[in-house]
């Protein structure tokens, strides 16, 4: 276990009595934000760009710290309502606006770039969104209210009998994702309902949870309403068990653990496209193309599979000649789209894509799709594989770079083969098919028509309503 911790830029005692060194000049620090002034702990792991080069250094916090941190959050108070909503409208703008940890906002957003290699212009999009989410969230968080209740058990509607829409705990625990900014705009919404929330940022991408918490806190939420707890995998299961709820983002291992339980889990978004006979695929290339490899194809509302009513083949050469000509460019350039990886970790992604893809006919990407570029990281070019059946297994797999399947369907394979989708884009004129599949209950959303799987807007469910989770109803008749 890490040693105690002191305010930040002090020096503390080393394990036989010794100063630890002081931290490598030129090196972001980034300290925990728990219930008191920033903290760094005596043990810290570096933050590397995609080259491998130190970029900063995150600190952890052991498990004693994270049992008290957890513990100041249940004792603290909710902010009103009001107070809540116009806090974070304010650090909606001190995000996008002030200088945090030393960096301006284009400062950061290259920091970000370089670190997870997600392509600028994507950063870019990412913080305006997480801006706007955040002077939305009062009102997004309320779209899932139930039209038959109240917000406030004052409201009139009780002294007859009402259901007043309550939460389900008090504290709120996020593992965070690290591929992407863009996932910490939604965790804003439990601010937005009086949770107190403490969040586990990714080693990958630290730079956003934190500059995010210290807009919040500087907007007027406390110490004791929103926390950063960088910890280790052995500490990170105490701040889940330290909350009422949580969410967790990961793979399909994260969702199996954690399904059914007061923890919700954001795993594979697995979206697709459907185009039936009954429509020209030519017609939405564009949109097909772009579902694909939009934001860099990391997001989990990418499309991964394409489906298509009769031959495939000419769909797959297709979107393979758009996506070829994409360039390989480093994270930071303006032109880039594409997502940079350290090599060694671009060449597993690689390996395992050529594992699975063994058998199946390569429109592109069939050689390999590491592009390296000479400072130690690499371009994951796009791949496009066809295949002889919509229910093989490859259909199932999400990387996070531009690589989609393209498959036969027909009426007869029915929704099965889309089933377990976050997004699905039906390209059709079938009034019935499209019933079928707004029934389905593994399919989250259905777009119909020429929509990108990724279109979403605040107020509008991502996979649900994060309200649905983190609230109830109970009924109150009062005097």
């Amino acid at each position: 276990m890490a040693g105690p911790l002191q305010p930040a830029g002090s020096r503390e005692p080393g394990p036989h009595g010794a100063d630890v060194p002081p931290e490598p000049a030129g090196l972001l620090q980034l300290d925990a934000l728990g219930p008191g002034e920033p903290f760094r702990a005596r043990r810290r792991t570096v933050v590397a760009d995609v080259t491998g080069a130190p970029f900063a250094e995150l600190s952890l916090v052991p498990r004693l710290f994270v049992t008290r941190a957890m513990r100041a959050l249940h004792a603290a108070e909710s902010l009103p309502a009001a107070e809540r909503f116009a806090a974070l409208a304010r650090a909606g703008r001190i995000f996008t606006e002030a200088t945090i940890d030393g960096l301006d906002l284009p400062a950061y957003q290259r920091a970000v770039a370089r670190v997870s290699g997600v392509p600028i212009g994507v950063v870019r999009d990412a913080v305006r969104s997480i801006a706007d989410s955040a002077g939305k969230a009062g009102w997004a968080a309320h779209r899932a209210q139930p039209v038959g209740s109240v917000s406030d058990w004052r409201d009139g509607a009780t002294l007859d009998g009402s259901a007043v829409w309550t939460r389900r705990g008090d504290v709120f625990a996020v593992h965070a994702a690290g591929n992407h900014p863009g996932p910490h705009g939604l965790w804003l919404e439990a601010l937005a309902l009086g949770y107190r929330v403490a969040v586990r940022p990714s080693r990958r991408e630290p730079l956003t949870p934190h500059r995010l918490v210290t807009a919040l806190r500087l907007a007027g939420f406390g110490a004791d309403q929103v926390m950063l707890l960088p910890t280790d995998h052995e500490a990170a299961d105490e701040i889940l068990n330290g909350a009422d709820l949580g969410m967790v983002y990961g793979g399909d291992e994260v969702v199996r653990k954690y399904a059914g339980s007061t923890v919700l889990p954001q795993g594979p978004g697995r979206s697709k496209i459907l185009v039936t006979a009954d429509t020209d695929w030519r017609a939405h290339l564009d949109t097909i193309v772009d579902s694909i490899s939009h934001q860099g194809g990391v997001a989990c509302i990418n499309a991964t599979a394409v489906l298509i009513e009769g031959d495939p083949a000419p769909l797959a050469r297709a979107i393979a000649e758009r996506l070829a000509v994409i360039p390989s460019l480093p994270p930071e350039d303006e032109k880039a789209v594409l997502s940079v990886q350290p090599v060694a970790e671009a060449r597993a992604i690689e390996a395992f894509l050529l594992r699975r893809a063994a058998g199946t006919r390569a429109w592109l990407g069939g050689d390999g799709v590491v592009a390296e570029l000479g400072d130690g990281s690499a371009v994951l070019r796009p791949a496009v594989h066809q295949l002889d059946r919509p229910d093989a297994e490859q259909a199932g797999i999400e990387l996070a770079f531009p690589c989609v399947w393209v498959a036969p369907w027909s009426q007869e394979a029915g929704v099965a083969p889309l089933r377990n989708s976050l997004v699905l884009t039906a390209i059709t004129r079938d009034d019935a098919l499209f019933d079928r599949l707004l029934r389905e209950p593994s399919i989250s959303n259905v777009y119909r028509g020429d929509h990108p799987t990724y279109w979403l807007r605040p107020g509008v469910p991502h996979d649900g309503y994060l309200g649905e989770f983190l609230m109830r109803t109970k009924t109150v008749i009062r005097d």
